[in-house]
């Protein structure tokens, strides 16, 4: 018996070391360094917050795991751009002159991405993107874990055309994102025989948008597409809410996810509809398993999100392609990261090398009694070459 304890105590220890190895093995070896730029403040914190907890869980199971190029670490340096676009470039240009990063992750909204881009172009950095954006990106240094319309206005405008009619408002931000997505909503209605009855813009920061609901309620739209998201969106649909017109017309909100279930009351959130490559309430084993590392490491009452499985997805990436280059020189790794494969929480999506977007699982979903459930599952798309007819 004495012996058998012996042994039994041995291979506890010999465990033990075999967990502690992979972490203590980087000490000491030079960190390799990303650059995360995302807006912890400013209106659209809720996804530069939520971007920045995917990349810290994907770069602790990184480390855990023993690094990359013999042992060493990744270390991310976060900066806040403040939701402002001059910001977003004075930070990306700090992390890359004065950090040496060997990569670049953020922003948020599309125009601080195409105020960042000359920044990757002119250092040669590659520029990791994992928001949803209106497509026609192509660039050697950008790469984009993102829905383009491709992926989601194409099968959602159909979808609710189909089931709630086809008149539709769209009302957004006064900026490029929202405006590039207005065409391809426009694009999608005239296919399914629509018609766009009204189309507004809004500046940041308004407090009363009842004139705006008064003109949307006069309009005649059975859909409302609403591209705010944000502080600004959740005020809206409050007061959407409170003029009683959630049963007369249907809001479908660009970027909506579980943060609504935080920001809104149930009857605030109840019946909106949303286009995502993942939600937390997925019933899949990589689903469940994502989430619950994420509560492990940040508590219970953690959101998690598509934009926290983006940027997660984005650092697998990077990680790949820095073992599959066998270096950390920048260009060797941007040959490298193109069609790469992963799975994060919906299934395998690859990173194509032609054009830097992804092969994306694609889920409808709705906000249903306090909760955010898949309402139909479009399975795997993979979106037109955004690089066609164009030099990478």
């Amino acid at each position: 018996m004495k012996g058998k304890f012996k042994w039994m105590v041995i291979l506890v220890v010999a465990l033990s070391l075999a967990v502690a190895l992979p972490a203590a093995s980087l000490a000491g070896k030079k960190p390799i360094k990303i650059g995360v730029v995302l807006p912890l403040s400013g209106g659209f914190e809720i996804y530069g917050n939520l971007g920045v907890r995917g990349a810290k869980m994907a770069v602790a199971e990184i480390n855990a795991a023993g690094g990359v190029l013999d042992g060493r670490p990744l270390e991310l340096i976060i900066e806040d751009n403040k939701t402002d676009p001059k910001t977003a470039v004075e930070k990306a240009k700090k992390l890359v002159m004065r950090d040496k990063v060997v990569a670049l992750m953020g922003p948020v909204s599309s125009a601080a991405r195409d105020a960042m881009t000359p920044v990757a172009e002119k250092f040669k950095t590659p520029l990791l993107y994992g928001i949803d954006y209106e497509g026609g990106v192509c660039n050697r240094y950008v790469f984009l874990y993102s829905a383009i319309p491709d992926h989601d206005m194409d099968k959602l405008i159909p979808y609710m055309g189909e089931k709630y009619g086809k008149s539709f408002y769209i009302f957004g931000y006064d900026y490029v994102w929202p405006h590039k997505m207005t065409e391809a909503i426009k694009r999608n209605v005239d296919k399914i025989g629509g018609e766009v009855v009204g189309v507004e813009y809004t500046p940041f920061g308004v407090k009363d948008f009842a004139p705006t609901i008064q003109k949307i309620s006069k309009s005649g739209a059975k859909i409302l597409m609403l591209i705010v998201p944000g502080a600004d969106g959740f005020t809206f649909i409050k007061q959407f809410t409170d003029f009683g017109l959630k049963e007369k017309i249907k809001i479908v909100a660009l970027a909506s996810d579980e943060n609504y279930l935080m920001a809104l009351t149930p009857d605030q959130s109840e019946g909106i509809f949303t286009a995502l490559p993942f939600l937390a309430s997925l019933n899949k084993a990589e689903s469940k398993d994502f989430v619950a590392r994420q509560h492990k490491m940040f508590g219970q009452d953690t959101v998690v999100t598509w934009a926290t499985g983006s940027h997660y997805g984005l650092i697998m990436l990077l990680a790949e392609a820095i073992k599959k280059a066998g270096s950390d020189d920048r260009e060797k790794i941007i040959d490298s990261m193109g069609d790469l494969t992963i799975t994060v929480g919906n299934g395998p999506e690859t990173m194509r090398a032609s054009d830097h977007h992804m092969i994306l699982n694609m889920l409808i979903g709705k906000f249903t009694g306090g909760k955010l459930i898949v309402e139909k599952d479009l399975g795997s798309i993979t979106p037109s070459d955004q690089c066609a007819g164009k030099s990478m």
